[in-house]
């Protein structure tokens, strides 16, 4: 479960994540983040302060990135000019797939966000809203300049959709299953498309 040469802290996040995943987030025990760590529990408290400390921090080490990663992706879109609603979607989704290939727990993080959207942590989920919804807002704006017939509330519940989709495709639980033939770029870049395709007709509807 932890990698050779990983700092005491990193080790600590990817335990953590690996279990989460597993066993969900009540399920998951500090005794047992510990044991995968192959630390004590007083470095979880130096590191993260609490449970909820970690949990939190799980999120901020992958979200931080993806966020600013869409970001960027989305300040060029708006850099070349007349973006088409493609480009917005592809600043939005293709961050998110490309993540979940990371070889150091991107799959595992897929499980963990799918377990955030699923449980009914209220905690967890405002923590997510006050870190990360104003990057949704951003997009949001983009949206709405695109597709001035949707009023706010028909593009957010879009949006809520179009971001389960997304979710659902990282974490590649689709009956369409990757070739024996085909790398994980190739399936990935393949959904990227299919993806887009779906939530343009799906926002332009």
């Amino acid at each position: 479960m932890t990698q050779p040469g990983f700092s005491t802290r990193e080790r600590i996040l990817g335990a953590a994540e690996v279990l989460f995943a597993r066993h969900g987030f009540a399920g998951a025990s500090l005794r047992q983040v510990t044991a995968g760590a192959r630390v004590n529990l007083a470095a979880v408290h130096y590191h993260f302060g609490s449970k909820e400390g970690l949990i939190e921090e799980v999120f901020r080490r992958r979200l931080d990135q993806l966020n600013r990663e869409r970001l960027a992706a989305l300040a060029r879109v708006a850099e070349r000019g007349n973006a088409s609603l493609e480009d917005v979607l592809d600043a939005f989704i293709r961050p998110a797939l490309e993540q979940s290939l990371e070889a150091h727990g991107g799959g595992a993080f897929v499980r963990v966000l799918a377990r955030a959207y699923a449980e009914h942590d209220e905690r967890l989920r405002r923590f997510l809203s006050e870190n990360y919804g104003h990057v949704l807002r951003e997009f949001a704006s983009v949206f709405m300049r695109l597709l001035p017939h949707l009023d706010k509330e028909r593009l957010y519940w879009r949006l809520d959709i179009i971001a389960g989709a997304v979710t659902y495709a990282m974490a590649d639980f689709g009956i369409v299953k990757r070739r024996s033939t085909t790398s994980e770029e190739t399936h990935r870049r393949q959904a990227v498309t299919h993806l887009i395709a779906f939530a343009a007709a799906g926002l332009r509807a």
